[in-house]
């Protein structure tokens, strides 16, 4: 087995390791930042096409939703491992075990996907009524539930294969991709729901058709030979030494998004006591807040794979100028986008509701308390990133918990015992659990960009 680097992939590491660290930024995290931002638009058009169908298939959609991110867990916390640490062996230029981790996490993946197939598929049903899944959904949701288990395991794969692009630096070859899916999937959904008039199960077989033409470009691209990223089986290795720190920071990862996920189950099954629409709207409410928090995700996605290709090149003092360059672009998204959001939330709420006004004032009920959180996410998504280059992944395992378990979940609690306000508290929640996580985050931020720079004096203490 020899590892090749080649001229594209030398030029990248030299421009992340030297170059102006905003255009670094910029080039790795706003490709990033698109793609993210077009993964929650055909979200928001799959919730319009459900509403299409009815109101039961929307709130059915938005709560089984929740149930597959839950499980998608799995798959994005090994991806955020495998990225972490073949970033930082990229930044360190230790080429050998790039290959080794890229190759043993994909057969990593390989595994669990084949489990979780086994496990649920058919325990679909009893699995749907442990998560709390009200009747009416499972009813015309087991198919499409199943069919999203099949699109989650090649979502396993796709989320090591971008992982790996990410940390290539590969961020356009991403944003292709998934305008790829994105097209794929809203013109197949569209066909489906309006010209053959199918049911909800057709936007699960929309999702899995779009999720295989990335599949598929990820078996071209890692199947080149001599090349760096690619898989080779004589490369994957369960050693301790290869799998363990891989691992580490994949498990709490796993179960920080997995904890995350269930906490919005958990808050979608007590917002039922509203009746079934309230689900509905707050599921709404989620997706047009995804607009402005899915390109605060993309760069810190990115932004985390900067800081650990220069944490492994040993160039502390970049992590810190990567984490303030961050911080700005999180802040000015979050800033303009909540703007555009609110002063369009009649037009987009309509959208969604149709003729129904009701549906309508309850969207927009709800969404004008999330709506505030868009700043406070993007400084906890700017920590986040920062806890991630450094693997700090119980760090950011203990933050995600206390947003759901801490900041949600006894909020929601309280407001149901104690006030009557009715579905407008999951507005409610949702604005104070995300003030709450942005002022956690920047305790925490503090301390650790702190902890950073007193190493950096340190060192340079010690060079002198």
């Amino acid at each position: 087995m020899k590892a090749q680097l080649s001229k594209k992939d030398e030029k990248f590491r030299e421009f992340a390791l030297n170059g102006s660290m905003m255009k670094v930024i910029l080039y790795v995290c706003a490709p990033l930042a698109l793609y993210q931002s077009l993964t929650q638009v055909f979200k928001v058009f799959d919730t319009m096409m459900a509403s299409h169908i009815s109101a039961t298939a929307v709130s059915s959609v938005a709560y089984i939703s929740q149930i597959q991110i839950m499980l998608s867990a799995l798959g994005s916390g090994l991806a955020v491992g495998a990225s972490i640490k073949v970033s930082e062996a990229y930044g360190a230029g230790d080429y050998e075990l790039v290959r080794r981790r890229v190759s043993t996490m994909s057969a990593l993946c390989a595994v669990l996907g084949l489990a979780v197939l086994l496990f649920l598929l058919p325990l679909s049903r009893p699995f749907l009524e442990f998560m709390k899944t009200p009747e009416e959904f499972i009813s015309i949701g087991i198919p499409y539930f199943r069919i999203e288990l099949v699109a989650l395991v090649v979502t396993f794969f796709n989320n090591i294969y971008i992982a790996i692009e990410r940390a290539r630096g590969n961020s356009r070859r991403i944003l292709w991709m998934n305008m790829g899916i994105v097209l794929t999937k809203l013109s197949l959904t569209a066909v489906f729901v309006y010209v053959l008039h199918w049911g909800v199960t057709s936007i699960a077989i929309a999702t899995l058709v779009s999720q295989l033409t990335v599949l598929a470009a990820a078996a071209v691209n890692m199947s080149k030979k001599d090349n760096l990223f690619s898989f080779s089986l004589r490369a994957v290795s369960f050693k301790r030494e290869i799998v363990a720190p891989m691992m580490n920071l994949s498990v709490p990862v796993i179960i920080e998004k997995a904890a995350f996920a269930m906490g919005k189950v958990i808050v979608n099954s007590m917002c039922t006591v509203y009746g079934p629409q309230t689900v509905g709207a707050l599921g709404i409410s989620n997706n047009i807040g995804g607009i402005t928090t899915m390109p605060q995700s993309g760069f810190q996605e990115g932004g985390s794979a900067v800081i650990s290709q220069n944490r492994g090149a040993e160039k502390y003092e970049r992590t810190l100028l990567a984490f303030k360059c961050e911080l700005v672009c999180n802040l000015i998204i979050g800033a303009v986008l909540m703007a555009v959001s609110l002063l369009g939330l009649e037009y987009i709420s309509r959208f969604f509701a149709g003729k129904d006004a009701a549906f309508q004032e309850m969207i927009k009920g709800i969404y004008r308390y999330e709506a505030w959180g868009a700043i406070p996410l993007g400084l906890n998504a700017t920590v986040l990133s920062l806890m991630y280059g450094f693997g700090k992944t119980r760090v950011t395992l203990f933050m995600n918990f206390c947003r759901i378990f801490l900041f949600r979940v006894p909020v929601l609690i309280l407001l149901q015992r104690f006030t009557d306000y009715g579905s407008e508290s999951a507005g409610i929640v949702m604005g104070v659990s995300n003030f709450l996580s942005g002022v956690l985050a920047l305790v925490l931020g503090i301390v650790t960009f702190a902890q950073v720079k007193g190493a950096v004096r340190q060192r340079c203490g010690k060079a002198a």
